[in-house]
Parts: C-alpha cells; structure tokens; sequence
C-alpha cells in the first residue's frame, strides 16, 4: 500500500525495524542443553569472526537461518549455532536436543566432541562459559534438585519462574571452566523456554563483564588516597604561602596532580560506566524471570544482590571519588590561580605606575630641552638677521642692526613656540589615530 504513494523514506527505516526485530530468542525443545561462551574481541574484526564460522561449514552440511554483520544463526547435523557479535564480545551458544530420558552427566554439554580443534581456534579472549541443562519435570523432580542443592556446601540461587512454569536451579561455580544452570521445566511452551535459556546467558554473561570494573576499581583505591593527601598538603601551603614564588611552585604540584587525576579518569570511566551498564543488564534480565522464593534457597535478585552488588558499589564509589578529587583539584587551582593572577595584576599596576612616573619625568625634560630650543631658535634667529642687517644697511640709511635683532627677537621666539606647540598636537592626533 505505501507504494502506491510518493514518499521520500528515511534511508534508517528499514534498518532500525530489523534491528528491533533481531535476535529472538529459538524456540527450544524439552530436553536439550546449550553451551554458551563469550570472547573478547582483543582487536579482532567481525570478517575474521565470520570467516572463522564459515568453517564450521567445511566439514558437513549446514544452512545459516538468519545471518548479517553482527548475527547469525546456523543449523548444522548435530547442535545449532547462535553468534552475535556486541561492542565489546561476541557470544556464541551452541544448542541441542537431547533424548527422552537421556542420562544427566556433568560432562553432557551442547559442545560436538568433533570441534575442539574450532572451538580452540575461536577468535578473542574467553570471558565467560556456561551450560545450562533443559530437562522436564516428569524426567527430574524439582523437591530432588531441591534436596541435591540444599545437601551440597555451595551457596545456590534457585527459583520458581514465569509463574510457577519452570525451575531455576545455579551456584554460579565452575565445573571444568564452565558455570552450570539446570531448568525444570512443567508448562514451558517451546518460546518461553528458549527465552528463559536467553535470560540465563544474559544473566551469566553481564554478571561477569560487570566484574571487570572491579579489579580497575580497587587500582584506583590503592592510588586514590595518596593523590587525596597529597591535595590536602598543597592546601596547607597555600594557605601559608606568602610569596608569588611558593604560589608557582604549588601551582605547578597542582597541575601535575591535576593531569594524574584527568588521566586516571579518563582510563576509567569507560569501564565503570560499562559496568554500570552491564549491571542495569543483569537487574532487569532477574525481574524478567518473575520469580518464586524456595524454601531455604535464596533466589537469583538476592544472590547477585549479596555478590554482585557490592562489586558495583565499589566501582560506582571510586568513580564518584575520582570525580569529587578532579572537582576539588580544579578548584584548588582555580583559588591558586586568582592568587596568582592577583600578584601579578599588583606588580603590573606597580610597574605601570613606575613607567608614568618615568614618562612624566621625560615629558618634563623634553619641555625643559622645547624651551632651551626656543631660547636657542630665538639666539640664532636674531643674530641671523643681525647679520643680514648688516647686509643692507647700506641699502637703508638708518637701519641698525642692533634693533632690528632686537625687535626680531621676540617675534622668533613666539614663532618657535607656536612651531614647537603645532608639532606636539599633531604627533598626539598620530598616535590616537593609529
């Protein structure tokens, strides 16, 4: 219908439709187990990630069921593979049904025993690896795990979900490198179940990138208290500094401080807030579960919020500290700055006033030499027409040479005076002018 019409469409339209339809969750199939494990890119490019799984192909048939830059699905013989790759990792779960019946062992996983030589080769760093086990209630009695768990010396989180349709059932321990969920499913449709298995990951995942920010946030407290003295001692001697060479001294320890602290920041602050963000994950992720408090286990919100929680306090508590020190080291320098600024207007306006005291010393010599010049002028002026009196004396009967001088005298000196006056004002317009 909207191409019977002339629209111009946004050129992001279609794009951001399919990215809020992407990654569904499969629907699953009672029982099976997956294997879900997440890499760290380490520099790696989604084509050698792509290229990588285009291998899996090599060996046996296989068909991709959705597949771009950032997500695939592949069904090969024996599991199907879910990639996607995120701003940090990429996670790849590989999933399978199992029989009726079928014996629950540790070592039954989702992992084709034909793929270690692939599975090693995996681009990226491990970061996370967990299974989770998919069974029914007809084949596992939730009061046995129930028993199992509440017999063992592991703390373990377990919980009815999704309105009493499946049990939930982890110590987030790892056995052979690899957590472990075990779900008990009683009314699960085939999508609830593959939703719930979406979650877990999810919730394994996120957990541990959280983490990351921990080991960062506790460098960070090592150095925290030392640079926070160090700015108290620069406040005492500011307090006490009472030249302007103590005051540059101090404003260059400030500096310094303040470039540690902005460089500290800014290692930091991308990892808290991916912790923060990571965590949020985790929260909303737990709330999606709905769960239903067992008797005498704790359930998944109240273990992370025993474990998890005060990992991101920590961090959130160092990076509020980092920024109160960066607060407080700007605005020491500020303070120390305008003392400086200030001591430094004062000897400017000290020499200011030393060189108009200057100038008005020349100015006074220069109207002591003007008027030497006058009388000067004046001198020479009348004996130039003395002699020239002389000159035509003959040519004037009378004329005496002595009082045309005379007479000439204090003509030239008012004549120079004006000259010397005339030349002041306009050297004056000059320089207003320019």
């Amino acid at each position: 219908m909207l191409s019977q019409f002339s629209y111009a469409e946004h050129p992001l339209r279609q794009r951001l439709n399919q990215e809020f339809h992407a990654r569904p969750a499969l629907p699953m199939e009672v029982p099976a187990v997956v294997s879900h494990m997440a890499f760290m890119h380490d520099g790696n490019s989604p084509a050698d990630e792509k290229e990588h799984l285009s291998r899996l192909c090599n060996a046996g048939v296989c068909s991709f069921l959705e597949s771009s830059d950032t997500h695939l699905i592949l069904q090969a013989e024996k599991f199907t593979l879910r990639w996607e790759r995120h701003t940090e990792f990429s996670s790849y779960s590989f999933s399978r049904p199992l029989a009726p019946g079928q014996s629950a062992d540790i070592a039954l996983t989702a992992l084709d025993n034909s793929l270690p030589e692939w599975l090693g080769a995996i681009p990226g760093k491990l970061i996370v690896a967990t299974h989770v086990e998919l069974r029914s209630a007809n084949e596992i009695s939730p009061e046995a795990m129930i028993q199992r768990y509440a017999a063992g010396t592991r703390q373990t989180a377990a919980a009815r979900i999704s309105g009493g349709a499946a049990w939930v059932f982890s110590d987030f321990m790892y056995d052979r490198g690899f957590s472990r969920f075990v779900v008990i499913d009683e009314s699960l449709t085939k999508r609830q179940a593959g939703r719930t298995v979406q979650r877990l990951v999810e919730i394994e995942t996120y957990r541990t990138l959280a983490m990351l920010g921990l080991p960062i946030a506790k460098q960070v407290g090592s150095w925290l208290p030392g640079a926070e003295t160090r700015l108290a001692e620069m406040m005492g001697r500011i307090v006490k500094t009472k030249n302007p060479e103590d005051e540059q001294q101090v404003l260059a320890e400030l500096t310094q401080l303040a470039a540690e602290v902005e460089d500290s920041v800014a290692r930091t602050t991308s990892r808290f807030a991916a912790s923060r963000a990571y965590h949020s994950f985790v929260r909303q992720r737990i709330e999606e579960l709905r769960e239903e408090r067992i008797p005498g286990l704790s359930i998944f919100s109240e273990f992370m919020q025993r474990r998890l929680l005060p990992a991101m306090n920590t961090c959130e508590a160092m990076a509020r500290r980092q920024e109160d020190l960066s607060g407080r080291v700007v605005r020491s320098s500020q303070l120390l700055r305008t003392r400086v600024d200030i001591e430094l207007e004062k000897q400017n306006r000290d020499q200011l006033q030393q060189m108009n005291k200057r100038v008005l010393l020349q100015l006074r010599l220069q109207q002591t030499v003007e008027h030497f010049s006058a009388v000067a002028i004046t001198y020479y002026g009348s004996q130039l027409v003395k002699v020239v009196s002389y000159g035509v004396q003959e040519f004037v009967p009378g004329l005496s040479p002595e009082i045309a001088a005379a007479i000439a005298a204090p003509v030239i000196f008012i004549l120079s005076q004006y000259g010397l006056h005339q030349m002041r004002h306009k050297l004056a317009r000059d320089a207003s002018s320019s």
